[in-house]
């Protein structure tokens, strides 16, 4: 068990590394062979060659990739000295760089707004597993009942419907019509009511979606196993229903829901972009739609990493948990 968990640590590391350079690459490198400077796109339009000239020093995009690459990493660890034009500036790790376009750093406003997708993303993911497996479940027990065909029939329609049609008529009949919920979103801290109210609705919404997708994944996952010699053997022992059920055929329908668990929380804690967009969420979506408006590179940059360090460690929590869920899975 410790010696698997080193190699997936190392593997992660490893991961997270290559992400890093072929994302810092197509951010810092792509721009230059196609004519963009990140120097000019940090001052803007109105910038004099000197003042190019002088931010291109400082932020050492002069340099060669790998060597820019090197104190990026070395940034996030260790923090880094931003030294020219007569000045320098002390970035405090972990740092991702400074903003293009109000050059503020990036990492405090990820902190910021990475509450608001957590939140977001933990409460439609407890949402979308109770509603869409519960769903799966009762389906597969009831194939071919009314109840089934209704089901599958819903989250046809959940799976089919974007996020934005979704949540734009919630917001139309829950929010606006009939005033039940908050339409804007408050802080925790600020109001505890307020925080549920501004989030219960990209709650169901985004769980909408999701649970469609699981209701239909768990159905066919549990089909598949109802069949299976020992499930048979189960009941010819004379094993209760809810026995045979929970702890037989349940068990072994988690495996691929809980991989597919692992890359969509992992996903969504990089921001769940249609949604907070869509409801106004202040949260790391919305910024990276920001920051691609404004051509904001080392934004875009620490969101994606934010969010290829979300899947990659998700990933990793799923291996670790398949052994607990599945005794036939053994990690060695």
């Amino acid at each position: 068990m410790l010696a698997y968990l080193i190699r997936r640590l190392a593997a992660v590391v490893l991961m997270l590394l290559v992400v890093t350079l072929v994302t810092f690459g197509i951010f810092f490198m792509i721009p230059k062979l196609t004519g963009s400077d990140p120097a000019a796109m940090f001052i803007g339009k109105q910038a004099d060659p000197a003042a190019i000239e002088g931010v291109r020093q400082k932020l050492g995009l002069g340099d060669p990739i790998l060597v820019q690459f090197w104190e990026f990493v070395r940034g996030i660890f260790l923090g880094r000295d931003y030294v020219g034009g007569g000045s320098s500036i002390h970035c405090s790790a972990p740092c991702f760089g400074y903003s293009f376009r109000n050059e503020q750093a990036i990492w405090p406003v990820l902190l910021d707004r990475l509450p608001v997708t957590l939140s977001l993303a933990a409460g439609a993911c407890v949402l979308w597993l109770l509603g869409g497996v519960t769903t799966g479940i009762v389906s597969a027990l009831k194939r071919g009942s009314l109840l089934d065909r209704s089901a599958m029939s819903i989250a046809l329609a959940g799976v089919s419907l974007p996020i934005y049609f979704t949540g734009l008529l919630s917001l139309a009949i829950f929010s606006y019509q009939l005033g039940w919920v908050e339409g804007e979103y408050v802080e925790f801290a600020e109001s505890p009511g307020g925080w549920f109210g501004g989030l219960v609705l990209p709650w169901v919404t985004l769980a909408f979606l999701y649970a469609a997708m699981y209701a239909r994944l768990t159905r066919a996952t549990m089909l598949e196993i109802l069949g299976e010699d020992y499930i048979r053997t189960a009941r010819a022992k004379g094993l209760r229903e809810p026995v045979v059920i929970g702890k037989h055929a349940l068990r072994s329908t988690m495996t691929p829901i809980l991989t597919i668990l692992g890359m969509d929380l992992g996903a969504l804690v990089g921001g769940a972009i249609l949604t907070e967009t869509t409801f106004n969420l202040p949260g790391l979506g919305q910024a990276a739609v920001k920051a691609i408006g404004d051509r904001d590179l080392p934004l875009i940059l620490g969101v994606t990493l934010i969010a290829a360090a979300a899947v990659v460690v998700a990933n990793l929590v799923v291996d670790l948990l398949y052994s607990v869920i599945d005794p036939r899975v053994r990690l060695s």
